[in-house]
């Protein structure tokens, strides 16, 4: 074998000795490092070279089979991808971890410790961002053609820091090492205009057509990351643009001594893509925010338009080819972009240009609270893109002729249902606008799309009664699984074989091995381990000691008062009241997480009162272990993978009819846990698909709670009903967490005594009765055990294959493109 063929086979091949060369000619390489030198940092930068160079293949080939086969592609647009790390997750999908695992040992290196190495990517905050990721690894698993866009964020939400009880919030440098994943395309940037004015100009044909003249540019340049597929050769691409002055340095000016205004523009420019949701309090913070979204659906479209373009002459088949998905209202502003580059950069006429616009664009709604559903001054879009507020009046004024054709007595539906509110300020609705510009719009649990229907888009679903549907949310069984569970994954694979991994209803199959008592001990011994774990982690980042044989009652997500932290640190003050009091409990730890948005004040002095009575819980002798306490800070997905597995009670705990559909809670399940949780979001599918008996339900249903609103129910009424609760509220009455800061909870207390607009007092009672009834049924190991496990079994529907298989059947229209590479092109 010649030297360049051995080379050409070491880049590429999947053998243990080919890995081991590749590995340490990487490190020499690329890292300039010979073995005796190389940091654990540096293993994992070669190691992540070798495994790139594996996908590169597979990439390119993906993209030539979809070119040659002329595929429909799927582009899904979202402000956030919560990738998390990668380089484990692609050694699983392409089947080669323990290849590796084995090449790294012959040179004394515990794979392990090189996984610890990789920071996670800092591109998103919660569930939308952790949807949009299980999504990207559904559809390059499937075998969709596939491009994941967003934004390059230099700095992800924050870096959260917990110092005296109270969030901190640094940034989150998370590309200060460099990223092996990403591949720069400046080839492919694209100029984005913003501010100036538009101006009418002859189109050649006798009419005239507009033109923007901006006041600024900015260049859009992308970075593509692989999402490779798992035990196929498909790859998805995730391309997400950073922002860069089209003019970089003014060398004039700084040679006139004006060294600030010389990089003046190119630091204004390069704000756009440097932190994800900058705060929107001030005027300034509005503006940056809608540049960002802006931003990235301009370089997005124009993206879309350049690849349609590569295959065809017209726009006739445009939505044929194309599917646009916006996640959330974040990429609303792209219905508008999308007709301003086909009608003015391309000549097509309005009506046509709509109707593929329209076929083309679809849109997922994450929430019903008021506050998320974006508005923007129309003041704003005047000042930063001019030409995009003349289209959206020109679609509402279209949108409203329709309107008030159906109904012309009825000249409040109009106002209603306007893309603008009239204000006082004017305003553009960006939830309506995604919805009169998209095809199909799409809630993500059962209830959401229900409350969808019947409440928030209740007069556009009469209008278009066939444009509204649901399509539950799923978590990737490979990530959250298999990746994040190996011990049970192991178990799984040994009892019904691997078909779960690309086929989660085969689960179903583990039913009877929840009545085998050598089963369940197995399940417990995994359990139990799993929680060790978590207990190092805790302990390594908190300095807390917990009991592993504790029940891990966890509640991680974003703090927000909907998701009710509040309502489980009250009943945790009152399992203290009555631990002290001498009552026997089952010991307990309680574990929270999640961030509080920095301008979010009752949220981040949710994380001050959790962390005040953890202070006072775990210094408490008499208490010692049947209660602890922890926050573990600066929450985020490789934390996640260590929670899940070891979770025995999932808080999924929001009030009935305000959460969209959450992940977490399939997270946890899959991995058994059990759930106590309200009738809210996707509690409701899970309990219906494990079973009543499986699942701790507690509270009001949404009727009971809009029922209770309506009554202006108060949650003095509830304390004055409930002596524990009363007893409860006194304690952070009399400061007796925080002595030395009296008044520090007053916001809280209000909260909750007043209107108690999340139903935090009103749900207490039952919520502490269901807590009884977890408290009983764990005392029982084997009627727990046996309970997980059918848990897992039972959580097949979740996994986002399916979810993605619905999108592709029902909203998109595109089919499955299978990518076969020939064995040389492998190895």
């Amino acid at each position: 074998m010649s030297e360049a063929i051995r080379y050409e086979d070491d880049r590429t091949t999947t053998e243990v000795e080919g890995l081991r060369r590749a590995f340490l000619d990487n490190l020499v390489s690329l890292q300039g490092k010979s073995m005796p030198m190389a940091t654990p940092r540096d293993h994992f930068f070669a190691l992540a070279y070798t495994v790139r160079d594996r996908l590169f293949s597979r990439w390119i080939k993906t993209m030539e089979t979809q070119y040659g086969v002329d595929a429909k592609r799927v582009y899904y647009l979202s402000a956030e991808f919560l990738i998390g790390r990668l380089l484990s997750n692609c050694l699983l999908n392409l089947g080669i971890y323990d290849r590796v695992r084995e090449a790294l040992a012959g040179l004394g290196i515990r794979i392990e410790d090189v996984l610890e190495e990789e920071v996670d990517a800092g591109l998103g905050n919660g569930g939308l961002g952790r949807l949009a990721a299980c999504f990207l690894d559904s559809m390059a698993t499937i075998g969709l053609a596939t491009f994941g866009y967003g934004i390059r964020y230099e700095f992800g939400i924050f870096h959260q820091v917990i110092r005296n009880g109270q969030q901190v919030e640094r940034p989150d440098e998370w590309l200060r090492a460099g990223n092996p994943w990403e591949i720069a395309r400046p080839e492919f940037a694209f100029e984005v205009k913003l501010g100036g004015h538009t101006v009418l100009v002859p189109d050649g044909h006798g009419g005239f057509r507009v033109r923007w003249v901006p006041a600024q540019t900015v260049l859009g340049v992308p970075y593509d990351t692989p999402i490779i597929g798992f035990g196929n050769d498909a790859v998805a691409t995730m391309r997400l643009w950073r922002a860069r002055a089209s003019e970089e340095f003014d060398l004039e000016v700084f040679n006139a001594g004006d060294y600030v205004r010389a990089v003046e523009v190119k630091n204004l420019s390069e704000n756009i893509s440097k932190v994800l949701y900058p705060q929107d309090h001030s005027p300034q913070g509005k503006e940056l925010r809608l540049k960002q979204q802006y931003f990235f659906t301009a370089c997005s479209v124009q993206d879309i338009v350049r690849r349609y373009m590569l295959s065809h002459r017209n726009f006739d088949d445009f939505a044929a080819k194309v599917a646009i998905q916006m996640n959330d209202t974040h990429p609303s502003i792209a219905i508008a972009e999308l007709m301003r580059v086909l009608v003015d950069e391309h000549g097509v006429p309005w009506d046509q240009a709509w109707e593929q616009t329209r076929g083309a664009c679809a849109y997922t709604n994450h929430t019903i609270l008021a506050e998320a559903l974006e508005k923007w001054p129309t003041s704003l879009f005047q000042q930063l893109i001019p030409r995009h507020l003349e289209i959206v009046f020109e679609i509402n004024s279209r949108f409203l002729r329709e309107v008030r054709n159906r109904h012309p007595t009825d000249t409040e539906r109009a106002a209603r249902m306007s893309i603008i509110d009239e204000g006082p300020p004017k305003q553009v609705r960006m939830a309506h606008l995604a919805f009169v510009g998209s095809h199909a719009v799409n809630g993500v649990a059962e209830l959401h799309t229900r409350i969808l229907r019947e409440r928030v888009f209740a007069e556009f679903h009469e209008m278009y009664p066939d444009r509204l549907q649901n399509k539950t949310n799923g978590v990737t069984p490979r990530r959250w699984l298999l990746q994040a569970n190996p011990r049970l994954s192991a178990l799984l694979s040994e009892s019904i074989g691997t078909g779960w991994t690309t086929d989660l209803d085969q689960l179903k199959r583990l039913e009877p091995f929840a009545d085998d008592a050598g089963f369940r001990e197995q399940a417990r011994q995994i359990k139990q381990r799993n929680k060790v774990d978590l207990a190092r982690v805790i302990r390594r980042e908190t300095g807390i000691v917990v009991d592993p044989a504790a029940l891990f009652s966890v509640q991680v997500k974003r703090i927000h008062e909907y998701k009710r932290q509040l309502l489980n640190i009250l009943h945790v003050m009152a399992l203290y009241r009555r631990i002290k009091r001498g009552d026997d409990r089952a010991p307990r730890v309680c574990l929270f997480g999640g961030k509080a948005a920095p301008g979010y004040v009752m949220a981040k002095n949710l994380v001050r009162l959790i962390n005040a009575v953890a202070d006072v819980v775990n210094r408490d002798a008499d208490v010692g272990d049947r209660l602890k306490v922890v926050f573990l800070p600066n929450y985020r997905v490789s934390q996640a993978e260590v929670i899940m597995p070891a979770c025995d009670l999932s808080e999924q705990i929001s009030t009935a009819g305000y959460e969209a559909s959450g992940t977490g809670c399939m997270k946890a399940s899959l991995n058994g846990a059990l759930t106590i949780g309200t009738l809210d979001g996707a509690n409701i599918e899970i309990r219906e698909a494990v079973g009543a008996e499986n699942f701790f339900l507690f509270g009001m249903t949404a009727e009971e709670v809009a029922a209770k609103r309506a009554a202006h129910f108060r949650g003095s009424d509830a304390v004055g009903d409930n002596s524990e609760l009363r007893l409860v509220i006194d304690l952070l009455a009399t400061h007796f967490f925080t002595p030395e800061e009296p008044g520090l909870f007053r916001q809280v207390l209000d909260s909750i005594l007043g209107e108690d607009r999340y139903f935090v007092c009103a749900d207490f009672a039952d919520y502490a009765r269901c807590q009884a009834d977890v408290d009983i049924a764990h005392r029982d190991p084997e009627r727990w055990t046996r309970m997980a496990v059918l848990n897992i079994a039972r959580m097949g529907r979740f996994s986002s294959d399916r979810t993605i298989r619905e999108y592709a059947r029902d909203i998109w229209k595109a089919e499955a493109i299978k990518v076969t590479m020939k064995p040389y092109e492998r190895s």
